[in-house]
């Protein structure tokens, strides 16, 4: 029997190598395990890995619903619900897929909970049956109990994604919130909370959309505390 060539030999051993390698990360990367810092209501990271938990949808963070007949922030609640059940946790997460923006997508887990299951289960997310029929059920309970955001109106998480917005029927008329002396503006823009008081250069053009969680306040104090800051 002849010899292989050393060149063969290597070209063989590159390859099952290569193989090994890849077979080795693709099992590494299907569970993630740490510490976890919350992005909004469905989203977590752990380390360096962004990570959408499956099968829900969750309020975005600036998202206002009508809750109990008064515009509530639901997207800071549902971030809220998500960092008591992971903050001071280890969370283990499996991979179920990558997204188009390159997160992670897992079914997460933290103090033997599934993380995506008790959010519906609490009203916090809806399932998000375009990726999943998992959470229905958990969904159906929640919205028959009333639990979370199933407490008044809201819009679906990926219509507001849309530009879809809450029509509340108890917002109030810009020229009662004038009349009635509070007459600074919380807008909500790509700078931040900005407020601004009729003195402002964009006073005027500045319109308050309160299903989408912006707000008049009465005081500027009240604008701060609330997280607003003033124009630069």
């Amino acid at each position: 029997m002849s010899q292989l060539k050393p060149s063969i030999i290597q070209a063989i051993a590159f390859v099952f190598f290569s193989s090994w390698l890849t077979v080795g990360s693709t099992h590494a990367a299907s569970t993630i395990s740490g510490q976890a810092t919350v992005t909004d209501g469905d989203t977590i990271r752990i380390s360096n890995s962004k990570i959408r938990i499956h099968g829900i949808d969750a309020p975005e963070s600036k998202q206002a619903c009508k809750l109990l007949d008064r515009v509530s922030h639901c997207g800071a609640m549902a971030t809220n619900a998500m960092e008591k059940l992971v903050i001071g946790h280890t969370v283990t997460c499996q991979q179920t897929d990558t997204d188009r923006y390159g997160r992670t997508i897992a079914i997460c887990q933290a103090n033997g909970i599934d993380i995506g299951q008790r959010l519906v289960q609490t009203g916090w997310a809806i399932a998000y049956r375009r990726y999943s029929t998992k959470y229905v059920a958990d969904e159906d309970a929640a919205r028959v109990g009333k639990l979370g955001i199933w407490q008044g109106d809201f819009v679906k998480p990926w219509d507001w994604r849309r530009g879809v917005r809450l029509k509340t029927t108890s917002a109030v008329p810009d020229e009662a919130h004038l009349a009635s002396g509070c007459k600074i503006k919380g807008n909500i823009s790509k700078s931040g909370r900005i407020y601004h008081v009729p003195e402002s250069r964009w006073y005027d053009q500045t319109k308050i959309d309160e299903g989408s969680g912006e707000k008049w306040f009465c005081k500027v104090e009240d604008a701060e505390q609330a997280g607003w800051r003033p124009p630069t």
